[in-house]
């Protein structure tokens, strides 16, 4: 694992520390290492939802839709 040092403001530096407590992480690292995968996965996601806007619809999405797809999404929610 490569390491990277970052200089932070006193204010973000505590903000950080009560995070890592409150969060229950292990340490700063662990916190900040979450905050990378959370926006590592917000920028793919956006750039599914732009292919997906972009791209030529292949079923209506009408109230049946919707309907048989909240059914599906029931049957595999934990309860």
């Amino acid at each position: 694992m490569s390491t990277i040092n970052i200089s932070l403001p006193a204010r973000l530096r505590s903000f950080v520390d009560e995070r890592v407590v409150e969060g229950g992480y292990g340490s700063s690292s662990a916190y900040i290492r979450e905050l990378i995968r959370h926006d590592r996965d917000r920028q793919l996601l956006r750039g599914l939802l732009l292919e997906g806007g972009e791209s030529v619809p292949t079923v209506t999405a009408d109230r049946p839709y919707f309907e048989a797809l909240h059914c599906r999404v029931r049957r595999h929610s934990p309860e």
